[in-house]
């Protein structure tokens, strides 16, 4: 497996190539996507522009390099079958097949997969194609619930009644501008309590887990204003959070089991790659709020930097079936990384403007760039993440912002995420949730 192919350009794909890089066996890097990422291109052999889009464009490619094995990022690629395409033109994949990437590409279909394996971790709901019957069906939840567009949405198709709704006409209005888009929609009970995401490598029948991290998708300090991709992330040196157990975490973990299970069951596939479950935290127990079939990002800037493993090692485990024999090590660091997105993000992001960074710094993590004559310029969706490791995350959050801070351009970032001050906001939350 000497010729590797990496599937896309963002800041989750440039730690997947830096860690490719450190590989102890010999192997070429090649990277496909739809722009250059002037920090992956530097570490490959050959690197194409071309759209993900484009399935029959990207399997030719790929044959013509004599790809043997790809490892696609972003979730796009998984829902039209890029992985299918791949496997059947000979080449093994890390990232699933779009039977089994519907865990995430749909979410009543991830929804009806944990009724068959863990229901306790689902919510009450309802599915919807019409505004037939969600008027009584939000007058039953009552003032606790999320309207949830079934597809991909890039992490800003929920809407969270009393957040982003404040009542049952402005409801209906955004369950009306789904159904005139030609989309379909669920509305679930709203959980309350404190989010945790934890990724798991599997290869269909064991799934080896990542460390909790925990993401802020609202834009702005304080959790206020709309959801984005992810604004910054933290974890902690033991791999857990401050407001979870050993209990919370090994049921996390047991979820993302039983969830690869019965997606082989049901769909005759295994799931090849990362399975990404996205918890909360409740008095009742840990609930699932949706799933991703592929590294979180930034989430895995955090994993990735304290990954010890080899990760090509991990790689062909996936891909041979033969996680189980493979030894998994993290680092006892704490991570935080924190984004910086143009001003206006996420409704009307600058663009065209010019970022000055170095490009060189190890925290540092390029995403929706491009680059002219070795100038940087953002494209209008997040620009940048920098990450702090240390092993206490004091000093990990200083890093991290002192790095982000240091980018220029038409840019802000949340400085919150990570500070003691947060977290310990979601600890005390916690505690009156369980209270």
């Amino acid at each position: 497996m000497n010729n590797v192919l990496l599937v896309g350009s963002g800041a989750r794909e440039v730690a997947i190539a830096k860690k490719i890089k450190k590989s102890r066996g010999p192997l070429s890097l090649f990277c496909i996507a739809p722009s250059t990422n002037p920090q992956i291109k530097p570490l490959t052999v050959s690197y194409f522009e071309r759209s993900l889009r484009d399935v029959d464009e990207v399997v030719s490619l790929a044959k013509k390099l004599s790809i043997d094995i790809a490892i696609v990022g972003p979730e796009n690629p998984l829902e039209i079958g890029l992985v299918d395409a791949l496997e059947e033109g000979g080449i093994l994949c890390v990232g699933p097949r779009k039977s089994v990437a519907k865990i995430e590409t749909s979410k009543a279909f991830a929804r009806n997969i944990l009724d068959l394996c863990d229901p306790e971790k689902n919510p009450e709901r309802m599915e919807f194609s019409s505004l037939v019957g969600v008027k009584s069906f939000l007058k039953n939840l009552g003032e606790q619930y999320v309207i949830k567009c079934d597809g991909l949405m890039g992490g800003k198709g929920v809407k969270v009644s009393g957040e982003h709704l404040n009542s049952i006409h402005e409801s209906l209005s955004y369950a009306k501008s789904i159904v005139d888009s030609g989309g379909t929609f669920l509305i679930e009970e709203k959980f309350l309590g404190e989010e945790f995401s934890l990724m798991s490598f599997c290869d269909g029948t064991y799934c080896a887990h990542m460390p909790a991290v925990q993401d802020h998708k609202r834009v702005f300090d304080g959790d206020v204003g709309p959801n984005t991709g992810g604004m910054g992330t933290y974890s902690f040196a033991n791999h857990s959070l401050p407001f979870l157990s050993k209990e919370d975490i090994a049921a996390a973990q047991k979820t993302n089991e039983r969830v690869a299970l019965e997606l082989y069951k049901q769909t005759g596939e295994k799931f090849r790659g990362v399975l990404y479950g996205g918890f909360m935290l409740t008095s009742s127990g840990v609930k699932v709020i949706e799933y991703n079939a592929r590294f979180g990002d930034p989430e895995a800037v955090n994993v990735l930097s304290i990954l010890e493993t080899d990760f090509m090692d991990i790689c062909k485990a996936i891909v041979s079936g033969s996680l189980k024999d493979l030894k998994i090590v993290f680092s006892r660091k704490a991570t935080v990384c924190k984004y910086a997105v143009p001003e206006g993000y996420p409704n009307k992001p600058s663009r065209d403007f010019e970022v000055v960074c170095n490009t060189s710094l190890d925290g540092l993590y390029l995403a929706a760039v491009q680059e002219k004559n070795g100038v940087l310029t953002a494209t209008g969706s997040r620009t940048a993440a920098f990450i702090g490791i240390d092993r206490d995350i004091v000093v990990a959050e200083r890093v991290a912002e002192k790095g982000v801070g240091s980018i220029g351009g038409k840019l802000f970032h949340r400085k919150d995420i990570g500070t003691s001050a947060l977290i310990s906001r979601r600890v005390k939350h916690m505690k009156d949730v369980l209270s």
